[in-house]
């Protein structure tokens, strides 16, 4: 966690009531491209009804509830390392075709 980081969240005493995908990704303590992954998985749902490419927000006091559930967490590990798995494997077979054509 960096400077702005710790700072952004020692701030408030009452934390915002919306955060952005990079602060979810700050208290989540994963990068902000995985949040989308934990959307797409149905373990994070954001405020209302934004577009696939829209800004996204979500609720504070729902992020908080949800990190100090253990299984939860390791739902969000499992769903972020199977997706990062998928793209690597994808990235092997289009490399594997490219040199077999």
């Amino acid at each position: 966690m960096n400077d702005e980081q710790r700072f952004f969240l020692s701030v408030f005493r009452q934390p915002p009531a919306r955060l952005t995908v990079e602060q979810v990704g700050w208290v989540l303590n994963c990068a902000p491209h995985n949040i989308r992954i934990l959307v797409r998985a149905g373990l994070l749902k954001p405020l209302g009804d934004p577009p696939e490419n829209g800004e996204k927000v979500f609720h504070t006091d729902e992020i908080v509830e949800l990190v100090k559930n253990k299984s939860w967490l390791a739902r969000v590990t499992n769903a972020i390392h199977r997706a990062h798995h998928v793209k690597n494997e994808t990235r092997k077979s289009v490399k594997q075709n490219r040199v077999t054509c």
